[in-house]
């Protein structure tokens, strides 16, 4: 998997789209000052905005997000029996887990806002 450079946005149409992405990937990031409220909206407006994408870059950086969210809910639900067992461990385990989301998110916002593109899974 490789980053790849992308030229800036192509017309003014796109420039909607990168005000956007920039939102999205805020939103995410003070997610953790809302419960996770904000991550909720940002998929949604993710998956809503999906099907007009332009081009591969804006592709690259929405599936970076999906699948970060997702991955982030899934370690987040795996990770809850912990609690049950000890506190500790717990709380240890969500902050590796929110540690890694906030690692994913504010790398993809700085190869955005560097016109570069995500990489994406070979499989």
């Amino acid at each position: 998997m490789t980053e790849v450079a992308y030229p800036g946005p192509a017309s003014s149409a796109n420039e909607g789209l990168r005000t956007l992405t920039h939102v999205m990937y805020g939103l995410h990031i003070l997610s953790f000052f809302s419960a996770g409220i904000f991550s909720v909206v940002a998929i949604i407006i993710n998956y809503v905005k999906r099907p007009d994408l332009p081009d591969a870059f804006y592709r690259s950086h929405f599936r970076w997000q999906a699948r970060s969210f997702w991955f982030t809910l899934l370690w987040l639900v795996l990770s809850t029996p912990l609690f049950l067992f000890i506190w500790f461990p717990g709380v240890v385990a969500w902050t590796v887990i929110g540690l890694w989301y906030l690692y994913r998110f504010i790398r993809g916002w700085l190869a955005f806002i560097d016109n570069r593109g995500m990489p994406v899974p070979l499989a």
